[in-house]
């Protein structure tokens, strides 16, 4: 008997749609990232040189460090609790943490009352994370809230941007949903033809002109609520580091990437990053609501060199003269408004009472 042809996440797709009609973009780029089998983020090595795009702590130690630096500072705020959880949000290799334990485990007691815990779904990557953390003994999970009852720190970088989004267009009758669906055989965008109603529509955006796009970041929201509540409960804070923009406002972020260049959204399902901007301000509504304070919103440039990113820089280039050079490159690249500085921005959402560094 002929073995059963496995379906390719774009004919899976394509299928979907044939058989129940367009899919919303949040569910399209649902599957392209996270599919069991296929999913962008649950196969290969994305991050890097040789994968398709590279991260703040894969450009410099010292990012990471300050991350650490920042996080011991508000647990010895909190009196240094003798057992605490440090969960990342998509770890990537594990470089930004391993960086951040090296000049965190400096303070008495760090490490003894530390539990770290990983939230990652690519067998790969888990690898890379075990031979860079194994010796903190991680933990995966594979639920945001799987965490103990201890104090807790939450760390997001480029988290956020990766979880899907739907988007609605402005036309003379209102906002209709842009969706996925197929033209001749190929996957295009397309409109519901039901309006939304005017009252479904964030207040900021009414009065918008025909033709703007307005993104929804749902899957955000519920992510950040329920780290939220954790926290809120248990104490501690939330660290999401990230590009996007402070208010809700109107305008089309949706990007594909691939080999470090910008690909079709809708191309290649499983193989390209898709990401979009983050939308700090109901990010932060969300950890307010469920009881957090939050930190005035930081551009990431800013909020590094108010954390010692010069003076970290200092000690390293003295150490090694010979990286001096790259040091400057690392430090232009990080806080540059032409770079990464402005682009991302950094929001913390803390137990009340505590005063994050940086802000």
């Amino acid at each position: 008997m002929a073995e059963e042809k496995t379906l390719t996440l774009a004919e899976q797709i394509d299928t979907q749609i044939r058989t129940t009609g367009p899919m919303s973009l949040a569910t399209y780029m649902g599957l392209c990232l996270s599919h069991p089998r296929h999913g962008y983020y649950t196969q290969g090595r994305p991050i890097g040189a040789a994968g398709d795009f590279i991260t703040a702590p894969e450009i410099s130690q010292m990012f990471g460090e300050l991350v650490g630096f920042f996080i011991v500072n508000l647990w010895q705020q909190m009196g240094e609790p003798k057992s605490f959880t440090l969960l990342e949000l998509g770890p990537g290799r594990g470089t930004l943490m391993q960086d951040a334990l090296r000049a965190a485990s400096k303070a008495d007691g760090f490490e003894n009352a530390l539990h770290l815990q990983l939230f990652e779904s690519n067998a790969l990557l888990k690898g890379e994370q075990e031979k860079r953390l194994g010796n903190y003994s991680p933990y995966w999970a594979s639920e945001l809230d799987a965490v103990s009852e201890d104090p807790i720190f939450v760390i997001a970088n480029e988290f956020f941007d990766a979880l899907p989004i739907r988007q609605f267009v402005k036309t003379d009758d209102g906002w209709h949903e842009r969706l996925v669906g197929l033209t001749e055989g190929q996957r295009a965008f397309g409109l519901s033809p039901t309006p939304i109603a005017d009252s479904a529509a964030p207040p900021e955006v009414h009065g918008a002109y025909a033709g703007e796009v307005l993104e929804i970041g749902t899957a955000g929201v519920d992510a950040m609520q329920s780290l939220a509540r954790k926290v809120a409960l248990q104490g501690g804070a939330i660290l999401a580091i990230d590009y996007g923009y402070p208010v809700t406002q109107t305008g089309e972020t949706l990007q594909a990437v691939k080999s470090h260049a910008f690909a079709e959204p809708l191309e290649a399902p499983g193989e390209a990053d898709i990401s979009a901007h983050v939308n700090f301000g109901v990010l932060g509504e969300a950890a307010k609501a469920s009881g957090l304070a939050v930190a005035p919103l930081a551009n990431q440039g800013e909020w590094l060199l108010r954390i010692g990113l010069g003076q970290r820089a200092k000690a390293l280039a003295t150490a090694n003269p010979a990286e001096a050079a790259n040091i400057v490159r690392a430090i232009e690249r990080l806080t540059s408004p032409e770079q990464m500085g402005t682009l991302f921005k950094v929001l913390c959402a803390h137990s009340p009472g505590l005063r994050p560094a940086g802000f």
